[in-house]
């Protein structure tokens, strides 16, 4: 029998990289299965082939403890970041806010703040609203735009209110928003002129990936998720990438 030659070094390299980059872009490829695991501690299916689990969380979730949250990990699950409701409209502001943008923060989780959003109300004060509420700093996720109701008005307008809030919070925080929505409302509504903005979408009650035509960065996977240190039912997401990405979508 011949004797084979040693691979190069340089080939090992070369082959390593490859499914390194064939793991981490997974869900290019059509016809990835998609594998949901129970989790009884959470209440809910997970699709465990992402690694970065997240909440999102607003007045009606109570008083959460932040330190529970953190420390909660069933096999490789665990809260790594949560989206926190700041302000709706033009006046109204989250109750809860400042203390769990605080405490999420001490407890070393990475956090976002979220605005809900009106077509019908002045978007540069809803603007006012959010920035006279949230300081973000190194670390943070960028602003979040929810835009899910369209209160009878056209697609015109929508886009074009939604655009003014957008721009304004980039002028503001020096980074480039992120869009909340579904994926009926984001293309019945808003459409191609804002895929360049980081998506995160609302997919729920159904074991498949979010169906859409561009990339999305937030999967809201389910409603009604459980975690310690929260006494009612939470909105579970998964991000899209590892720990790095996450790092580089936050603020520098």
């Amino acid at each position: 029998m011949a004797t084979r030659k040693r691979a190069r070094p340089f080939v090992y390299l070369i082959i390593c990289m490859a499914l390194a980059g064939a793991a981490a872009w997974w869900w290019l490829r059509p016809g990835t299965p998609l594998e949901f695991v129970r989790y009884e501690e959470f209440g809910i299916d997970i699709p465990v082939n992402y690694s970065i689990h997240g909440i999102d969380i607003s007045k009606f979730q109570g008083n959460v403890n932040w330190r529970a949250v953190r420390q909660m990990q069933v096999d490789d699950i665990r809260i790594s970041f949560a989206f926190i409701k700041a302000t709706e409209g033009i006046t109204r502001q989250d109750a809860t806010f400042q203390r769990n943008w605080e405490k999420a923060k001490e407890a070393g989780i990475v956090r976002g703040a979220y605005h809900f959003f009106y077509s019908t109300r002045d978007p540069v004060k809803q603007a006012i609203n959010f920035k006279n509420v949230v300081q973000l700093e190194t670390g943070d996720l960028p602003p979040v735009l929810d835009v899910e109701v369209h209160n009878n008005q056209p697609p015109a307008v929508i886009r074009s209110t939604a655009r003014i809030w957008l721009e304004e919070m980039e002028k503001a925080y020096g980074v480039k928003p992120i869009i909340y929505t579904n994926i009926h409302f984001y293309e019945k509504y808003l459409g191609k002129e804002f895929d360049d903005y980081p998506l995160w979408v609302a997919h729920y009650y159904q074991k498949d990936k979010p169906r859409s035509a561009r990339n999305w960065v937030f999967w809201q996977h389910s409603d009604i998720g459980r975690v310690n240190g929260i006494r009612t039912t939470v909105d579970f997401n998964v991000f899209r990438g590892d720990s790095a990405d996450l790092m580089k979508l936050c603020i520098p």
